[in-house]
């Protein structure tokens, strides 16, 4: 009898060393794959903020974007194949790989999202391209950065120098850009205004601040009552000549970072419901 009481607990300890030893290499190889998957979505969020501007790079980087998400999607079914058989096997309870699981699902949303977002930034800057085809390359470029796209206007296609009073040649160039506007009701329009260093003083603007600011108002208004942009959607804003583009030591640097800058937005409501669905 105590020989087979003693067959029977030699038996149990080897089959709960093996067991363990199995469970400790599905545990190593989770944490492999969630390692990863993590660097996949740095390396998609890298991507996504180095967006250029020339439609070939766009096109190419959004292609390798589809391949980190391939990525990222292979990795998920992997990692939930071995959740459930670590859960199984109690070395993750239920609730810790429910848990787990619904952290992929977030980063999976996330990468989605992002994707989305990018293709609109990459039809906006084809349709914001071809409106503004005939117009010099030097004085508007539109471009993504910070995953929003930016359309950058020089000063003298707007304005003479040192007036926030918008010169006909303005007209043309705003409606341009006010017709892609109102393609995509779906987007907030930012308008900021920047100086170079050169300090401005004169009976209606006391510095920098004020011309910057005044031209963005200027643009704001006629993009309202001339060309119909819903005033819900415009933000006027001011940035001085504090967010350079260039030297200020040369004329061609001062010359950059003279302009205004429209930034199309994702509207923040629904920004916040993307952030609150996925939480």
């Amino acid at each position: 009898m105590k020989n087979i009481l003693f067959a029977i607990a030699l038996l149990t300890v080897i089959t709960s060393c093996k067991s363990k030893k199995r469970l400790a290499e599905l545990q190593t190889v989770h944490d492999k794959v969630k390692m990863e998957l993590e660097d996949c979505a740095k390396k998609t969020a890298s991507l996504q903020s180095s967006l250029g501007t020339k439609d070939a790079e766009l096109l190419t980087k959004n292609g390798q974007i589809t391949d980190l998400q391939s990525q990222l999607d292979y990795m998920k079914k992997t990692n939930t194949n071995l959740l459930d058989r670590m859960a199984d096997l109690s070395i993750v309870s239920k609730a810790g790989a429910e848990s787990i699981r619904r952290s992929l699902e977030t980063l999976s949303n996330v990468s989605s999202s992002a994707q989305r977002r990018d293709s609109i930034n990459l039809l906006l800057v084809k349709n914001l391209k071809r409106s503004l085809s005939d117009i010099n390359d030097s004085d508007v470029q539109v471009e993504v950065k910070k995953g929003v796209v930016y359309v950058s206007i020089s000063d003298k296609m707007l304005f003479p120098s040192a007036s926030y009073v918008l010169n006909k040649q303005a007209e043309t160039v705003l409606g341009k850009v006010a017709q892609v506007i109102n393609d995509h009701r779906n987007l907030d329009v930012l308008v900021e205004g920047h100086t170079d260093v050169y300090p401005i003083s004169t009976q209606f603007l006391k510095d920098n601040w004020d011309l910057s600011v005044m031209r963005a108002t200027s643009v704001v208004r006629t993009l309202q009552s001339q060309f119909g942009v819903s005033p819900s959607r415009l933000t006027a804003g001011g940035r001085s000549e504090y967010i350079p583009k260039a030297e200020n030591t040369t004329e061609e640097g001062r010359q950059a970072n003279r302009r205004t800058e429209i930034v199309l937005l994702p509207k923040l409501d629904e920004f916040f419901n993307l952030l609150t669905e996925q939480k």
